[in-house]
């Protein structure tokens, strides 16, 4: 993968968080630095280190399955980005039924959003990425990147309330994204691979 597809890539897992986020911005209503931070923070976090868990686990039997690994990746990838575009067009109301502050919550929402990101990871593996000089900075972009969407979403939703989400169809982009990604990895690996 190159940078761009990276990026690229960082910004379709982010979708999640940044949905999440703009229902929590809504339910705050106002700007609470702490409260803030620490949803943005949780997001970026867990979005790194799921990545990271799933390769090392794929890593250790990517040996047995290299044949079809390009397959792995694409199913993976259409997967993730199939369900986040059917999710989006469910027609949820903006509700108030969490509370964005409780550090309970944030880490559920955390883990919660970052479940794709761990199906990613094991994507890597069958992408050879070998050792952690490669595989941290791809983590490094996906956190970097989705901790910026949620500070992003929660601005959103404070500043413009429950319209803002409807409109955006964040989930639906996100999805679209990572199908592409599949798709090119599938392309790539079936005819220009050596």
């Amino acid at each position: 993968m190159t940078g761009f597809e990276i990026w690229l890539l960082a910004v379709g897992l982010s979708m999640d968080c940044f949905a999440v986020s703009i229902a929590s911005g809504i339910i705050l209503r106002r700007v609470q630095w702490r409260s803030m931070l620490a949803i943005a923070f949780s997001f970026g976090i867990f979005q790194a280190l799921m990545p990271l868990i799933g390769w090392m686990f794929a890593g250790t039997f990517n040996h047995l399955i290299q044949s079809i690994d390009h397959w792995i990746a694409f199913g993976i990838l259409a997967i993730l980005g199939g369900r986040m575009i059917r999710e989006s067009f469910k027609d949820d109301d903006c509700k108030e039924g969490f509370d964005p502050t409780r550090l309970k919550v944030v880490l559920t929402l955390a883990i919660a959003t970052s479940i794709d990101a761990l199906a990613v990871g094991v994507s890597f593996a069958f992408l050879d990425v070998h050792g952690y000089a490669e595989i941290m900075p791809r983590i490094l972009v996906i956190g970097f990147v989705s901790l910026l969407a949620s500070l992003v979403g929660l601005m959103f939703g404070i500043r413009f309330g429950c319209g803002i989400a409807r409109k955006l169809r964040a989930e639906l982009w996100g999805g679209i994204i990572l199908i592409i990604i599949g798709v090119k990895i599938l392309i790539e690996h079936l005819f220009f691979h050596g």
